[in-house]
């Protein structure tokens, strides 16, 4: 296609034809994701971006009490650097917790200490509460009355 003056237009590059279909399709990034286990750790800097959160805000959760790093054997100082620290996935969970319920909801970080206090209380009773029906349950009986 040319315009009024003679130049040929190039092609939208916003826009990559997609094989085989013939239609045109926006490029879209490919995600990609780990999972964590109770062997795997993330650093300071990895827990940072895994939740688009600043290192700074990581070390005020720390800080605060709501995120306890692990540290390895040769950081075993009364406290050891946060370059040494060691995040589970757990603690992740958390941190995105927290960054959700400060960036939503508006609260200040003492604000998101009681909460997620009271949310670990509410899954502590919450399994106590398991266990018990469990324990109440009856068990099978063999034979007739």
């Amino acid at each position: 296609m040319t315009t009024d003056k003679g130049q040929a237009n190039e092609p939208d590059k916003k826009h990559t034809s997609q094989p085989g279909n013939g239609r045109e399709q926006q490029n879209v990034p490919r995600l990609s994701g780990v999972i964590l286990d109770e062997e795997h750790f993330l650093t300071l800097t990895e827990i940072s971006q895994a939740c688009a959160v600043q290192t700074g805000y990581i070390i005020e959760l720390v800080d605060e009490g709501l995120l306890t790093p692990e540290t390895s054997a040769r950081s075993r100082t009364s406290e050891p650097e946060p370059h040494f620290w060691r995040f589970t996935g757990e603690q992740m969970c958390r941190a995105r917790t927290a960054a959700r319920l400060q960036g939503d909801l508006g609260i200040n970080l003492a604000g998101v200490a009681l909460v997620m206090q009271l949310l670990d209380e509410i899954e502590e009773l919450r399994e106590r509460l398991e266990a018990m029906q469990l324990a109440q349950q009856p068990t099978g009986r063999m034979g007739g009355a």
